[in-house]
């Protein structure tokens, strides 16, 4: 048995049927490099089972404690059927993007079985009239509860499950696992009494290691070296309210090597930067199509990771965030990527000042008894709706392979992310890299954005905007000189100076 942590825990608690907290992605291969030029689903239920023991989280299934009094564990689960986690369906014809993306928010909006292993795969075929598809790809829409893992760790998931080329080899490593009894409800209660004991001593540890950092930042603040503009609420859209049960998805691929070129038009930009300024470029045409544009800037959550070079395989989240401006009151484009950058370097310096790792055990001072009911009620008295938010929306990077990957001996084509939304914050933008492509997905509520394909549309001329400004723009002065040649010293005044 292993306890959830309590940012683990608070995704459990988050569950309800109007927000499932599950993240994923949509992978689209090309079955003609497997052995025979084709895949069956049985062929790919073999394939699975073979790499289970890649990842822990798939046969390890949640247990909560009576009440929630304590946070819930994982255990082996007994009852562990690779059958239920992998699933087979068909678009009708004709097969095309449009019916792809709604039958992914279809899947992505159902609740999942939170007494089974807490990940679904769906087979998807049919995908016959996309463009840029080679003949007969199939998709491969997967699910995994935000407890058991975040973006990195999902890497690792997604890596049990891949090959670096198509030769399907089975993995040398024996497979040792072995189920667990479920536990005794007495057993339970009386971890939690003796986990509750320590509470206060967790409490204080904390706020100990906390204090240097916030010293540390009144400090840079009283000097005027970082600016606390970011801790105000951000402004009410329709994005910032409860939400349904009903999801919309998308996505807009860009090549990686534009987006490189774009961050170069402004000196210390990043591809982050690029990403997150598109995003407001895309918000700002979106809403002020609807008349709905705020005068200050959305913000957008930007996870960050605080996973050790050890930590990779490891179960659940280890995530801090900081809150970054998307430049949405600007209407040039690359005056909104130097503000996002500059707004991103003084966030980053926040965050550095307290700790990113500490402001992640902040999770810890909550109570699981009163985070869950918290939780509970916040969602059932449309809490969401009557406040304003902390941020807009989440934009979050997840890094790929630069180097293709193989699924049952299909090679992908495409990889797309999928992310939950939760009552006041009702749109979150996965950034997934593959190849030589970088992709922004977006998970929505339905009532809130009825029109993903404007929102795409929006990312679309947003990113085309900014490349046409960012690429009549020189670049800056001490990098074109980095690239030239030394002068060789004038003769005569080189003579001057010799002794």
């Amino acid at each position: 048995m292993q306890q959830l942590s309590a940012m683990d825990a608070s995704f459990v608690y988050m569950e309800t049927p109007h927000t499932p907290m599950h993240i994923g992605s949509v992978g689209i291969y090309d079955p003609s490099t497997a052995p025979g030029g084709f895949v069956r689903f049985k062929d790919i239920l073999s394939f699975i089972e073979q790499r289970l023991p890649g990842a822990r989280s798939f046969r390890q299934r949640l247990v909560r404690v009576p009440f929630d009094v304590d946070h819930p564990y994982w255990i082996e689960d007994p009852e562990f059927d690779i059958e239920f986690h992998v699933r087979h369906i068909a678009l009708p014809k004709p097969g095309d993007w449009r019916q792809l993306c709604i039958q992914v928010a279809r899947l992505h909006s159902r609740p999942m079985d939170l007494t089974k292993p807490l990940w679904e795969f769906t087979v998807v075929e049919g995908l016959d009239n996309i463009p840029g598809l080679p003949p007969g790809c199939f998709a491969l829409v997967s699910k995994v509860h935000h407890a058991a893992i975040d973006g990195m760790s999902g890497v690792e998931m997604s890596a049990a499950v891949h090959d670096l080329d198509a030769s399907m080899k089975p993995p040398e490593k024996p497979d040792d696992w072995a189920p667990e009894n479920m536990p005794r409800v007495a057993d339970l209660l009386t971890r939690s009494y003796f986990n509750n004991l320590l509470q206060p001593m967790r409490i204080a540890e904390t706020i100990g290691r906390s204090l240097p950092g916030m010293a540390k930042l009144a400090v840079q603040a009283g000097k005027g070296d970082v600016s606390l503009k970011n801790t105000r609420p951000a402004p009410k859209t329709r994005f910032n309210g409860k939400v349904s049960a009903h999801r919309v998805w998308d996505a807009v691929p860009f090549k990686l090597a534009e987006v490189r070129a774009i961050k170069e038009a402004v000196e210390g930009a990043t591809v982050n930067d690029v990403i997150i300024a598109v995003v407001g470029g895309a918000l700002r045409s979106y809403l002020k199509g609807k008349g709905e544009l705020p005068k200050e800037t959305l913000t957008a959550m930007a996870p960050i990771s605080v996973r050790q070079e050890g930590e990779k395989a490891a179960l659940g989240n280890l995530v801090s965030a900081m809150v970054i401006g998307l430049g949405t009151q600007i209407e040039d484009p690359l005056e909104r990527l130097r503000f996002v950058h500059d707004d991103a370097v003084n966030s980053k310096a926040m965050t550095n000042a307290v700790g990113a790792k500490t402001l992640a055990d902040y999770s810890k001072l909550i109570p699981s008894g009163l985070a869950g009911l918290g939780a509970r009620l916040y969602t059932r008295v449309g809490a969401a709706n009557m406040h304003a938010p902390a941020f807009n929306c989440v934009v979050t990077n997840v890094p790929g392979s630069r180097v293709p990957l193989y699924f049952a001996g299909a090679r992908m084509v495409a990889m797309y992310g999928t992310a939950p939304v939760f009552d006041s914050m009702g749109l979150i933008n996965p950034v997934y890299s593959y190849g030589d492509t970088i992709a922004v997905s977006f998970t929505a509520d339905r009532d809130m954005l009825p029109d993903p394909d404007v929102y795409a549309d929006a990312l679309r001329s947003s990113f085309e905007a900014l490349k046409a400004a960012a690429l009549k723009t020189p670049a800056p002065k001490k990098e074109a000189n980095e690239n030239k040649p030394a002068k060789k010293p004038a003769p005569k005044r080189a003579a001057k100076g010799a002794k």
